[in-house]
């Protein structure tokens, strides 16, 4: 069990706090893919919303916070499309690496299209752009699960394929 309290609906802030943070990873995804052409900026932005989509169907529709504000406010978002799933399903569900591949794939595809760009042609823009996504899928995703959103989970204490994923690492 955790020693901190745990939500059952988190404070607005901390909701802020973290989808600014995921909000900025793919606007600065989307801006470096522009570097190689619109053609590729779209196709990264229809792979994020189809993993958005991906998380609030089948995701979301299983955790404790279906239909109540999560770290990410995704719960309450999930409850308005889609019935709510096997809870049991969630806590049960062994992630691994394999399954964590497209996730990873939202910065790394990007922080590589960046580095072709300037290959092609150098911009200073896309260089900032690559070292600041770096920087925020590194140290920003880092802060906002470790020291916002995990830290209070309701879920991570009932049990989290992620959380077990990530805990074998230490």
């Amino acid at each position: 069990m955790s020693e901190n309290k745990s939500y059952e609906n988190f404070p607005a802030w901390m909701v802020l706090v973290s989808n600014l943070v995921s909000l900025a990873l793919y606007l600065l995804g989307f801006f470096i893919m522009s570097s190689l052409g619109w053609i590729t900026a779209g196709f990264y932005l229809i792979y994020i919303m189809a993993l958005e989509f991906r998380l609030i169907r089948y995701h979301c529709t299983d955790c404790y916070y279906y239909g109540k504000v999560c770290g990410f406010g995704k719960g309450s978002i999930s409850a308005w499309f889609f019935k709510k799933g096997n809870g049991a399903g969630f806590c049960n569900h062994e992630m691994t690496w394999k399954e964590m591949i497209p996730d990873i794939l939202v910065s790394v595809v990007p922080i590589i299209a960046g580095i072709i760009s300037m290959i092609i042609y150098f911009k200073f823009t896309v260089l900032a752009a690559v070292i600041l996504l770096f920087l925020l899928t590194t140290i920003g995703n880092s802060f906002v699960r470790g020291s916002i959103v995990c830290k209070y989970c309701k879920q991570r204490e009932i049990g989290c394929p992620a959380e077990r994923l990530f805990s074998q690492q230490k």
